[in-house]
């Protein structure tokens, strides 16, 4: 096993000082010359025309600078599908889609300003429900879907509310259900939820007089943003330059394009004076991008060996108002659709609907934290049905190297082990090893699953790197990759030290993003970062090491094969003292008579998704995964049988990550992704009023994780099977750390107290009234 200096240490974060201290910068504190305050008004309809704005009265207002409405804005934007406007044009699609936009010289005085803006709305029969959206006949959300452009695979139907139809195919699924001794079916439901980062969306745009554009934004990538921005707007890309500063987490909610056009449209009418919008957490309920709501059908086939055989899937996604982003994660969650299991026979429908809520986009696990749910579920479920023990059933049917997909991918021989991770955390839950534990009126059980998932990304994403050699012999490395809490940074640093074998705190990586001067790359999502910028990163070290090396060779007269960079110098193999500080080649290299040879060194690194292909329209079959990650994960719970209440004594994690480049930064990740899925299994869910309007839009009365929700006890375990194209055999997890919790947890509690739940989040109330259905069924309505 080869030894390393940096690699696979505990290095604490480069950017800790700075944001422990307060000095780190994000979008929310930049103050511009001549800066206005943006409020919006906002819908108070679910689904209405507007027949008129008045906006006379706010523009007499003291103060108010720029007055923007729909009609003023008659563009369209989207990263999947074009289809999400910048201020209502014509109707409103949810309540709390903005109307008018209100530029002003403070926040007070444009807020004051909204409020004598008169708008006249003749209301429209609203759609609330994924399913009913389906229905022939059902209000159209957008009457002029066919028109819209989308990416080539995406598969909308015009005249309809559904936005895409993904569609897998393999094998003969009623084939299998023939060959099936048993068939479980069972339905799964989960609400839309909020990302609920603490920084919330916050943008600054100045559109200047020369057709400049200038956008400051809490975004999770620059370059998104800035090609999103001069398609929507129609101007040149060049004229569009786009700074990300640090980011208060994005868990996905910050991907693809937000408010950005919003506030470069109101500085073009204010004169080109720069316009902030921060949104009040109240409007990041309300108005900003959600996590879609999400049904499920599972129809499985099973032997009495243990083998499943055939299953169909339905996945119904509620895209709210606007489907951008929710288009590709219907995809996703499509081709991934079995979960790690091989399974010979499979039928898929994943749809993409329109409703008349809030709109979606992606959230941390892009659709794989539903659908696992739905999938680990139908696994203890389809175990029982045969009397197998969830954990032996899972390790018969798992997926392994070499192994086919549903999309007909065949793993790769060094793919992670899916396998391991099972026995990892069935070791680390002590399976088996005894019954359920009732203590006076609490009951504890255990509960286990699995999980998988890819990045779901375009078949040619890329990223680039710069490395750059510095005058004192340290270097400076420049990505793209936007740092909002998940540490890449840190982990790039570490790669570069290894790959020069240079002391890390000489390792500066820059983390301001900017277009104009930063290199190229395509989004931070999908856990694709560490993959795709640490390929990149290690071309960039290659190219930098064969630039200082050729300059080297002739200045020391040695072939550059007998040369190594190390210690921050150049030297001969088996005479170290013959050598060059690498301060000496930073600008030039000097032969002893003043001449001058090489010049500044910049490392340039370039990666590019391999071997990904888009996937057949009718059968999903085709190649879409750049590295599949594998884990899986435990919870020991108890259940207060008075009350209902759950608490999460322990959970046991395992991922098989391929090379651990910073364990303390994994360990981060692991509990940040747990307590995100505890929230969401027992506590999160939008509640509406059946006229769409969201009731809990706040925290007081949305609940997240408190510290006494967290689980008293974290065990994992990180498995090391490296990937060969992998930086350093490294696999990414940002977001799987977050899948397959809630699945545990219902899993847990079904092993505690008998009752199976098929709708997170699992509260108090639910697993009561699961407790006595006897009570619910007799209830006065």
């Amino acid at each position: 096993m080869k030894k390393y200096s940096y690699v696979g240490k505990d290095v604490p974060r480069i950017d800790a000082f700075e944001k422990v201290t307060g000095t780190a910068l994000y979008t929310g504190d930049l103050r511009l010359p001549g800066m206005l305050y943006a409020k919006l008004l906002k819908s108070p309809h679910a689904h209405a025309k507007i027949i008129k704005i008045d906006t006379s009265e706010a523009e007499k207002h003291p103060g108010v600078r720029a007055i923007l409405t729909g009609k003023e804005a008659p563009y369209k934007f989207g990263i999947y599908m074009t289809d999400k406007e910048v201020l209502a044009q014509g109707k409103v699609h949810y309540i709390g889609e903005p109307v008018v936009a209100i530029a002003a010289d403070t926040e007070e005085i444009a807020e004051r300003a909204v409020e004598l803006v008169k708008v006249q709305y003749e209301e429209l029969p609203a759609v609330l429900d994924s399913r009913e959206a389906m229905k022939d006949g059902a209000p159209l959300v957008h009457e002029k879907l066919g028109e819209y452009k989308h990416a080539p695979f995406i598969y909308p139907k015009a005249g309809t509310n559904i936005a895409n139809h993904f569609k897998l195919r393999k094998g003969d699924v009623e084939r299998g259900f023939a060959q099936a001794d048993v068939i479980v079916e069972n339905e799964f439901y989960q609400p839309q939820v909020q990302n609920v980062q603490m920084e919330t969306h916050s943008s600054i745009g100045q559109w200047l007089p020369d057709g400049q554009i200038n956008v400051w934004t809490s975004a999770q990538s620059p370059f998104a943003v800035r090609h999103l921005l001069s398609v929507g707007l129609v101007v040149p890309i060049h004229k569009v330059n786009v700074v990300v500063p640090y980011v208060g987490g994005g868990f996905g909610g910050k991907a693809g394009l937000h408010w950005e056009p919003l506030v470069v449209l109101l500085s073009k009418k204010a004169g080109s004076r720069p316009v902030r919008l921060v949104m009040t957490r109240e409007e990041q309920f309300n108005t900003t991008a959600v996590r879609q709501g999400f049904f499920a059908r599972i129809k499985t086939g099973v032997r009495r060996d243990g083998k499943i055989v055939a299953e169909e899937i339905l996945y119904i996604w509620d895209a709210g108002a606007y489907a951008d982003y929710g288009v590709n994660i219907t995809r996703a969650a499509g081709y991934s659709c079995t979960g790690p299991y091989e399974i010979p026979n499979v039928k898929c429908d994943s749809i993409t609907v329109y409703t008349n809520h809030p709109y979606g986009t992606a959230y941390r696990g892009f659709g794989h934290p539903e659908f696992h749910f739905a999938t680990e579920r139908q696994m203890d479920l389809a175990a029982r049905k045969i009397g197998f023990d969830p954990v032996k059933f899972r390790l018969i049917n798992a997926m392994k190297p070499g192994k086919i997909t549903a999309t007909g991918e065949k793993l790769r021989d060094d793919a992670g082990r899916v396998d391991q991770c099972i026995r990892a955390v069935a070791k680390g839950l002590g399976w088996g090893k005894d019954k359920p534990k009732q203590l006076g009126k609490k009951i504890r059980g255990k509960g286990i699953a699995a999980l998988w998932k890819c990045p779901a990304m375009p078949s040619s994403t890329s990223s680039s790197a710069i490395l750059k050699l510095n005058e004192d012999g340290s270097v400076t490395l420049s990505i793209s990759s936007t740092e909002m809490g998940q540490g890449t940074p840190t982990a790039l640093a570490q790669m570069v030290a290894e790959g020069l074998q240079m002391p890390i705190e000489k390792v500066k990586v820059v983390t301001k993003r900017e277009t104009d001067f930063g290199p190229y790359s395509w989004q931070t999502v999908a856990s694709r970062g560490l993959f795709m910028e640490g390929n990149a990163t290690l071309d960039a070290v290659r190219d930098f090491k064969e630039q200082v090396t050729r300059t080297a060779s002739q200045l020391l007269k040695v072939p550059k094969e007998k040369l190594k960079v190390a210690d921050e110098k150049v030297f001969v193999r088996d005479k170290p003292e013959n050598n060059i500080p690498l301060a000496n080649l930073a600008t030039a290299g000097v032969f002893p008579d003043g001449r001058g040879i090489g010049g500044p060194v910049l490392g340039y690194g370039v990666y590019t998704a391999e071997k990904l292909t888009n996937l057949d329209p009718e059968t999903g079959q085709g190649f879409p995964s750049l590295v599949w990650t594998f884990g899986a994960q435990g919870a020991e719970v108890e259940v207060d049988v008075e009350t209902g209440d759950v608490r999460v004594l322990k959970i046991v994690s395992a991922f098989d990550i391929g090379k651990a480049i910073n364990p303390l930064l994994l360990k981060s990740q692991i509990y940040g992704g747990i307590v995100q899925g505890v929230g969401s299994a027992l506590l999160e869910e939008f509640i509406y009023d059946d006229k769409g309007r969201l009731l809990n839009n706040n925290l007081t009365d949305y609940k997240i994780c408190r510290m006494q929700d967290i689980p008293d006890e974290f065990v994992f375990t990180l498995i090391e099977n490296p990937q060969r194209n992998a930086p350093h055999g490294a696999r990414g997890i940002g977001e799987h750390t977050r899948i397959s919790i809630e699945p545990a947890i219902a899993n847990a509690i079904y092993d505690a107290i008998g009752v199976d739940l098929f709708k997170i989040p699992m509260s108090r109330e639910k697993v009561w009234k699961a407790l006595r259905p006897e009570c619910v069924k007799n209830a006065p309505t």
